[in-house]
């Protein structure tokens, strides 16, 4: 398989799981090293490079939804908890949680640089971490772990950026909890693409 074959493959096989386990099939250090290199080449506009990325594995991970559970516990309704509660210690249950971020200082720098676009620059702002999120989350599928994208923030953002003393710049994007996978992801269901989801002009 060569060309854009395996990309598109990597592509195809990324899907959400959300029952994990604490077993990896890689690594940390190539987990890093996946990590590192989407951040390094992800793109973004004008070259911001204002993404940020922080990997929890072990009691660090775990330490991360005690957080989020503590915090849904105080908000969510009674007759809810025991749904909420199992679905936080089945993220808690994986090998680590990649956290993503936005740097606002250096996106607030661009504002001030290019005035004309400064209402443009938080969107592209969220397009490139989503570059980033999905870089990452196919990567690590692609090496055999499971994985899904979650988004907690704002309600733990205080209490992450407090925790793990990240600057106050960082504005809290995403979650993704990863691990072996112990079930396949569910069936996925697609609507029509061409003509519909996908256009073609001028084609000869």
């Amino acid at each position: 398989m060569s060309g854009s074959a395996a990309f598109l493959e990597a592509v195809k096989n990324r899907r959400s799981v959300y029952t994990i386990t604490s077993e990896s099939t890689i690594p940390d250090s190539k987990v890093e090293e996946i990590i590192a290199t989407a951040v390094k080449h992800a793109p973004s506009s004008f070259n911001v490079q204002s993404s940020r990325a922080v990997l929890l594995v072990g009691d660090e991970h775990k330490k991360l939804w005690e957080i989020t559970l503590n915090v849904l516990k105080e908000i969510v309704p009674v007759d809810q908890l025991p749904v909420t509660e199992g679905k936080i210690k089945g993220f808690a249950s994986g090998h680590g949680t990649v956290l993503f971020f936005e740097d606002q200082t250096a996106v607030k720098d661009l504002q001030t640089k290019y005035p004309l676009y400064q209402d443009r620059f938080p969107t592209w702002s969220e397009h490139a971490n989503a570059i980033l999120q999905f870089i990452v989350w196919t990567a690590l599928e692609a090496e055999g772990l499971g994985a899904s994208l979650q988004h907690y923030n704002p309600l733990i953002t205080a209490q992450v950026l407090a925790t793990w003393k990240l600057p106050e710049s960082w504005a809290f994007v995403a979650q993704l909890p990863f691990g072996t996978p112990s079930a396949p992801a569910g069936e996925r269901t697609y609507k029509p693409v061409e003509g519909e989801r996908f256009l073609v002009f001028g084609k000869q």
